[in-house]
C-alpha cells in the first residue's frame, strides 16, 4: 500500500468531485474561525455530502509548475483525505520495547498515527454518544507548509455499572514462546485482578491454544463463579508451538456458543502473533474473523506481547474484527490494559466511524495525510454505511495529523473535517464537522498549545524511525533527533505528563542507536 500519499489539488475537474465531499462541523471557538455544526444524515448507499461551496473555479493554472517535491500525487481531481478511525497504540508500545532493548524497531512496524493517538488530548468531549471535531493547526519552519490536527473525542468513560454486561472470550497463546518473561506471566497476573474488578453480571470464557486449541472454560457468570475463573487462570502454562488459527477458530466458535443479546460480545486475544503451526495464512483466518463480526457482532481487542512481536498479523487481525490492539511489555502496562482499559472499551460510542477531511484548493496545493496507511477509505464511501469503519468507546481521542502546503499568499478557508458514526444501538447515523482557517494557524509549531506540540513530536518520532525507507517521504522542517529529545523534555515538564517523558526517554535511545 502506498505511504505518506502527497496530494496535489487541481481545480478545473473539481465538479467530479462533488459526489464525495462532506458537510462540516466546527469545533474551535470563537476567535479561532470555526464553527460547529451537528447532523443526522440518511443511510442511503454513497449519498454524497455537498462539498464546501467556495473558490470552486479552475485553478489549474496556479497548481501546475509549483514545487515537485511530493513523491507521488493521486488522480486529479483530489482534495478528500477519507480513512476509518483507529484507535490502536501498539505500534508505539512495540517501539517503546525495541529500543529498550537496544535495538531499533523495523520502519515497516513503525505507525505514526499509533504513536500520536498514545497521548492524551484535551479536546472538548461531548455529552453523549458520537464525537466532538477539533481542527487546528501550525506553521512550520518550512515555508508554506503547516501541521494541521484534527482531533475526535468521545465522551468521558461512565461509571462501571452504567455501561452494558460483557461477555469475554480470551483467547490465550500458551505456545512456548510466551514462556519468556513478560509474555504469559504477565497476562495471568492482569487476568486474576480484572475477574475480581469485573460485574458479577459479566462473562468470561477462556480459550488457550499452542499446537492445539483447547476450550479451558465456557462462557461463566462472574457471580458465584470468580473462584472458578481464577482456578481456570493459574492452570495455564507456556507448553508447544503457535497455532493460531486454531486458536482463533475455536475462540470465535466459544464466543459465539456464549453470545449474550444486550451484551457487549467481545474476543480478547492475548498472543506474540508468531504463527508456526497449523493455519498461518493470514487471509484464512481474516475471513473467520470478518464472518464472526458481520453475524453476531463479536469485535476483537488484541494485546500484543513478547520482543519478538507480529505486529502486522495482530494488526489486520483487529482492523478485521472491528477491535484494536495495543502491546504491553510490564506489568504496569498489563494492569493497565485489562483492568483499565479494556472494561473501558466494553462500552461503544460510535460504531463505523470514519472521518473526510476537505482541503481547499484556492488555498491548499498539497497535503499528506500522515499514518492511516492501512485505514484509507475510498473517498465516495464516506457515507456508504455499509463500508467498515472503526469502532470507539467511551474516554478515547483519535487525532489525524496533516503536513499542509498552502499557497503562498492566500488566506481563507483551510480545511474542513467531518466525522460519520452509526448509533451503537439503533445504528442511525450521525455527522459531526469541524473547519479551519489560515488565519487561525499558529505562527510556529512552538507556539502552539502543548497538547498540539506533543502530537507533533510523536509524529516527528515516527517519521525519524521510519527515515530511510524509500516508501516514505519525510515530514517538512523535521528536526533533529537531539532537538527532538529536548523539546519532549520540555513538554513533560510543561505538561506533568509522565508519558511525555517516557516520549523523550525513548526519543533519547533512539538517538543513541542512529548515532
Amino acid at each position: 500500500m502506498e505511504r505518506y500519499r502527497t496530494r496535489r489539488l487541481h481545480g478545473a475537474l473539481l465538479a467530479l468531485t462533488t459526489a464525495g465531499a462532506l458537510l462540516l462541523t466546527g469545533c474551535s471557538a470563537g476567535d479561532s474561525g470555526s464553527y460547529a455544526e451537528d447532523s443526522s444524515k440518511g443511510g442511503g448507499k454513497g449519498f454524497p455530502a455537498p462539498a464546501y461551496s467556495g473558490g470552486q473555479g479552475d485553478r489549474r493554472e496556479r497548481a501546475e509548475g509549483e514545487g515537485e517535491d511530493s513523491r507521488e500525487f493521486a488522480p486529479e481531481p483530489d482534495y478528500l483525505s477519507t480513512f476509518a478511525l483507529d484507535v490502536d497504540t501498539a505500534s508505539y508500545g512495540y517501539a517503546r520495547r525495541s529500543l529498550a532493548d537496544g535495538r531499533l524497531p523495523d520502519p515497516s512496524t513503525v505507525r505514526p498515527e499509533e504513536f500520536v493517538n498514545s497521548f492524551r488530548q484535551d479536546y472538548d468531549r461531548p455529552d453523549g454518544n458520537g464525537f466532538t471535531v477539533t481542527v487546528d493547526g501550525a506553521r512550520t519552519a518550512r515555508e508554506d507548509w503547516s501541521l494541521v490536527r484534527v482531533g475526535l473525542a468521545t465522551r468521558p468513560a461512565s461509571d462501571p455499572g452504567e455501561r452494558p454486561p460483557a461477555a469475554l472470550t480470551f483467547v490465550i497463546d500458551i505456545s512456548g514462546s510466551m514462556a519468556e518473561p513478560g509474555r504469559l506471566d504477565l497476562a495471568k497476573d492482569s487476568l486474576g485482578v480484572m475477574t475480581d474488578r469485573l460485574r458479577d453480571d459479566d462473562s468470561v470464557a477462556i480459550v488457550t491454544f499452542s499446537d492445539e486449541a483447547e476450550r479451558v472454560l465456557p462462557m461463566t457468570r462472574l457471580d458465584g463463579n470468580r473462584d472458578e475463573i481464577h482456578d481456570a487462570i493459574d492452570s495455564l502454562e507456556p507448553t508447544d508451538s503457535t497455532n493460531l488459527g486454531a486458536g482463533m477458530e475455536t475462540g470465535y466458535e466459544t464466543a459465539e456458543d456464549g453470545l449474550r443479546e444486550g451484551a457487549t460480545n467481545r474476543v480478547v486475544l492475548v498472543s506474540d502473533a508468531l504463527a508456526n503451526t497449523g493455519d498461518t495464512d493470514a487471509d484464512t483466518i481474516l475471513e473467520r474473523i470478518a464472518s464472526e463480526r458481520r453475524e453476531h457482532g463479536i469485535t476483537l481487542f488484541g494485546v500484543g506481547v513478547g520482543s519478538d512481536y507480529g505486529d502486522a498479523l495482530m494488526e489486520r487481525l483487529a482492523d478485521k474484527g472491528d477491535g484494536h490492539t495495543t502491546y504491553v511489555s510490564s506489568e504496569d502496562e498489563a494492569r493497565e490494559v485489562f483492568c483499565e482499559e479494556l472494561p473501558k472499551n466494553i462500552d461503544l460510542t460510535a460504531r463505523d466511524a470514519k472521518a473526510q477531511v476537505a482541503f481547499d484548493e484556492t488555498t491548499v496545493s498539497e497535503f499528506r495525510l500522515i499514518g492511516y496507511d492501512n485505514r484509507q477509505v475510498a473517498d465516495e464511501d464516506f457515507r456508504d454505511d455499509s463500508v467498515d469503519g472503526g469502532e470507539v468507546g467511551p474516554g478515547h481521542t483519535v487525532t489525524a495529523l496533516y503536513a499542509v502546503h498552502t499557497r503562498p499568499g492566500t488566506e481563507g478557508h483551510l480545511a474542513t473535517a467531518t466525522v460519520r458514526w452509526l448509533d451503537p444501538d439503533s445504528r442511525a447515523p450521525h455527522e459531526k464537522s469541524g473547519q479551519l482557517e489560515t488565519g487561525s494557524l499558529e505562527d510556529s509549531v512552538r507556539s502552539a498549545p502543548p497538547r498540539f506540540q506533543v502530537t507533533a513530536t510523536a509524529a516527528y518520532f515516527a517519521d525519524a524511525l521510519r527515515r530511510g525507507d524509500d516508501r516514505w517521504s519525510s515530514l517538512p522542517a523535521a528536526p533533529s533527533l537531539r532537538d527532538l529529545e529536548e523539546h519532549a523534555e520540555e513538554l513533560a515538564g510543561e505538561t506533568e505528563d509522565g508519558e511525555v517523558r517516557e516520549l523523550a526517554e525513548a526519543i533519547g535511545r533512539a538517538g543513541g542507536l542512529m548515532d
